[in-house]
């Protein structure tokens, strides 16, 4: 398994490589005294015209940037519950922005003033947990587009897709579970997976159970279908937003590790993202956004396999605890 992220990583950079050289600045795209909202309504607008302009030719795709709508957190059951968890450390309504702040300024009064990990409570010897909200996969617009993701700090597409495969291994957990989700399919082809991927879920079926994996081959995860949680902790996320943040190309996000019986919270990871200045189509690229905490692995900034694990991991503690977090580092 480390030696696929490490492909994965590869492909991840190479990626961003051809982002950025393919990418380029339109005329006018920056403007001075221009906020990061201001400028990504003038590229979306722009974009809108010159697709209305333009003869498409049968087939083609025009402009799909520019038709996203900004995410709904309270769309699903699961992000109304993240959004009604009441936290021992709210952030207060007052951001503390000043009229007049740049983008850059406060960024730095969030990073000073609210982000960072709060760990009330750790458990020992943990099995197996709960990933109480999954994300949906990022595509390539809405990773350019100033509102499309709840929260960019949080999110990586490595999780999203992968999720069991991070967390279950001889030196994490022994089994993690998620909601039902019909059709959801990791990276892996399905020649990779064990056959248990095409298993058809029973009508009680609320829930997906994945155990086994022994880190080294796909086919080794098996996922089953069950009516009740073995879990007795879990986390989810959710985003931050207040009136100036999006605006000036900063988006938050929480990490909220709990006791599912209790509701008690345990721990919290507040994070910030910043964007607004990349030369392509709108400025907005969130895969190479400014962040604090800083993702930190390794001394690198590849976030995309283990960001969730690297916090909660140090709340719910699995047997192999130290060896677990040999290879990684804090976040910090």
């Amino acid at each position: 398994m480390k030696q696929n992220r490490s492909i994965f990583g590869m492909l991840a950079l190479v990626s961003l490589l051809l982002m950025a050289t393919t990418s380029i600045c339109s005329a006018g795209l920056f403007e001075k005294d221009e906020t990061v909202g201001e400028r990504f309504r003038r590229a979306i607008k722009r974009i809108k015209e010159s697709c209305e302009r333009r003869k498409l030719a049968p087939g083609e795709v025009c402009g799909e940037v520019a038709k996203l709508k900004p995410a709904d957190p309270l769309a699903t059951e699961e992000g109304r519950f993240a959004h009604s968890i009441k936290i021992p450390n709210p952030v207060p309504e007052d951001s503390g922005y000043k009229p007049g702040m740049t983008s850059q300024e406060y960024f730095d009064h969030l990073c000073r003033t609210e982000a960072g990990e709060f760990i009330y409570k750790t458990v020992e010897n943990v099995e197996g947990l709960y990933m109480m909200r999954p994300r949906k996969e990022a595509t390539d617009w809405d990773l350019e587009h100033l509102y499309a993701l709840e929260d960019p700090y949080g999110h990586t597409n490595g999780e999203t897709n992968d999720f069991e495969f991070l967390f279950v291994e001889p030196n994490r957990y022994q089994f993690v579970e998620m909601p039902l989700m019909v059709g959801r399919k990791p990276s892996w082809g399905k020649q990779f997976l064990d056959p248990s991927y095409a298993q058809v879920p029973d009508v009680t079926a609320k829930y997906m159970r994945y155990t086994g994996h022994d880190s080294k081959s796909p086919k080794t995860m098996v996922k089953g279908y069950a009516s009740a949680l073995n879990s007795r902790y879990g986390f989810t996320w959710r985003g931050v937003s207040r009136p100036h943040d999006r605006e000036l190309g900063i988006a938050g996000g929480e990490l909220i590790v709990l006791n599912l019986e209790t509701r008690e919270v345990l721990a919290i990871r507040r994070g910030y993202a910043r964007s607004g200045k990349v030369r392509n189509s709108t400025g907005v690229w969130w895969l190479t956004a400014q962040a604090c905490p800083a993702y930190g692995y390794r001394g690198g900034r590849n976030k995309d396999f283990d960001f969730s694990f690297w916090f909660v991991g140090k709340v719910l503690r699995p047997k192999n605890y130290e060896r677990s977090f040999k290879e990684l580092t804090d976040v910090k």
